[in-house]
């Protein structure tokens, strides 16, 4: 689909070995890997969605969660309208480590840009560390969506995905969202390109 309304820039976060990589692979080419190698500082993936009539595309980027990569990674957060900050539910650290990483996104993403908290891993519910009571408490706390996954069975990877294109897309018609600079993380697609400069020689027809 070369037609789009909005694409939007999305950055993936959190320690390594959650599993950030493995959800956008799943996201955008429908794979998943039990071995993965350790990501060196950014990957990227992009996919299109058509829901409620609107065309969106999502620009992705799975950043490396080991701080020897931060100086690299960091740079990606300016502009990211949707922000995922992944922890492996069968991981304590993983989980303890979020308010860090919701700070660093807080201080260099763009204003106004969509937080979600995503437990990995719910696969593993046998190894559980983490409740979905005391995480989604968490994101109460900061005003956060909380989302549970498994890239492995692919539970919740499009809705993570999509809900939160969605929710950006709901804020921006209700204004909450400048989007006219160019840290704003998003920009209109094709789709409204070509209907403004149709409406733009009707208006010369006049």
């Amino acid at each position: 689909m070369s037609q789009y309304h909005y694409l939007f820039k999305f950055i993936i976060v959190g320690d390594g070995s959650v599993g950030k990589s493995c959800i956008l692979l799943r996201y955008t080419e429908k794979q998943f890997r039990d071995e993965h190698d350790t990501t060196i500082g950014v990957e990227f993936g992009s996919q299109v969605f058509v829901k409620n009539e609107k065309t969106i595309k999502i620009q992705i980027w799975d950043t490396a969660g080991q701080d020897s990569f931060k100086s690299i990674t960091r740079s990606y957060y300016k502009g990211s309208i949707g922000v995922l900050l992944v922890f492996d539910i069968t991981n304590e650290e993983s989980f303890h480590n979020v308010l860090k990483w919701y700070n660093e996104v807080n201080d260099s993403a763009a204003q106004n840009c969509q937080i979600v908290l995503v437990g990995n891993k719910v696969d593993l519910e046998s190894h559980r560390k983490i409740s979905t009571i005391q995480a989604k408490a968490f994101a109460d706390q900061h005003k956060m969506q909380y989302i549970e996954t498994s890239a492995k069975t692919n539970y919740n990877i499009d809705q993570l995905f999509e809900n939160t294109a969605m929710e950006i897309v709901d804020k921006i018609e209700k204004k909450q969202i400048e989007f006219a600079t160019e840290d704003s993380g998003v920009k209109l697609g094709n789709y409204y390109k070509q209907q403004n400069t149709k409406k733009q020689e009707d208006d010369c027809k006049c």
